[in-house]
């Protein structure tokens, strides 16, 4: 069972545990457009590694080859994000298939739900809690 933990609380266990890693699964053309997650304040990067590939949105089958291949390892805390939530949960949950135990997913991802505009970025999420972010 994925444990859904609040982007706040990511952020302190990012700057607080040196093993811990924050997981971007987006894809190359969210973190191109929309921007990524900074934890250089944290002296981190977050790992950039598609759950879905664009622009076929396939599963990407060699997402737990890529996480090994990044240097994760089973006891470190990973926390993966994505837009809302939802793509991270999966990513977490193979991840956790995979052996990464200490797999959990961001609550409302990068920029959360929707506003009452049909907007993102305002409501929920890592961007909307003022958490550091930069475009890339």
């Amino acid at each position: 069972m994925v444990e859904n933990v609040p982007p706040a609380q990511v952020w302190e266990a990012l700057k607080s545990n040196p093993k811990a890693q924050l997981v971007d699964v987006r894809t190359d053309a969210e973190w191109n457009f929309v921007g990524l997650p900074d934890l250089a304040p944290a002296g981190k990067q977050a790992l950039l590694i598609q759950w879905q590939v664009y622009p076929s949105m396939q599963v990407n089958g060699n997402f737990a080859d890529q996480l090994k291949q990044a240097g994760c390892t089973p006891d470190q805390h990973l926390y993966f994000i994505c837009r809302s939530g939802q793509r991270s949960l999966a990513a977490a949950q193979a991840a956790q298939e995979a052996g990464f135990s200490r797999a959990y997913n961001v609550a409302d991802g990068f920029e959360g739900p929707p506003d009452g505009a049909g907007h993102r970025g305002h409501v929920g999420g890592w961007k909307a809690l003022g958490l550091p972010w930069r475009q890339r």
